[in-house]
C-alpha cells in the first residue's frame, strides 16, 4: 500500500485519496475557437509514461484538497508531493 503525503493533513495510506488522473493539463484558453480535434486531444490523450509522471490526486476522505504527486510508475515510489499552483521538484511547476 502507499503511504501518501497529504500538503495538510501528514502521511496517510492511499486507500484515502482518490487519482484524479495526469498534472498540469492545460485547458483551452479559448473555448470557442478550439477545433475539435484540439478538444479531443484535451479531453482524452494522456501521456502514460514508464517511470516519472506527475498526477492529481484527492484527499478524499480526509481534507478533500488537491494536490500534485510525481510518482514513479514502475516502483510506486513518490519523489513529491506538492500543492496545485505551488513548485514542483527543482522549482518547476511542470516536474515531469
Amino acid at each position: 500500500m502507499l503511504q501518501i503525503d497529504c500538503p495538510w493533513c501528514g502521511p496517510r495510506d492511499e486507500t484515502e485519496f482518490s487519482y484524479g488522473g495526469e498534472a498540469h493539463i492545460v485547458r483551452p484558453s479559448d473555448p470557442d475557437a478550439t477545433s475539435d480535434e484540439a478538444w479531443a486531444d484535451y479531453l482524452f490523450m494522456r501521456t502514460n509514461p514508464r517511470g516519472r509522471h506527475a498526477e492529481q490526486w484527492c484527499h478524499a476522505h480526509g481534507c478533500r484538497r488537491w494536490f500534485n504527486v510525481v510518482r514513479d510508475t514502475v516502483s510506486y515510489r513518490i519523489e513529491a508531493v506538492y500543492r496545485i499552483g505551488g513548485q514542483g521538484p527543482g522549482g518547476s511547476h511542470d516536474p515531469a
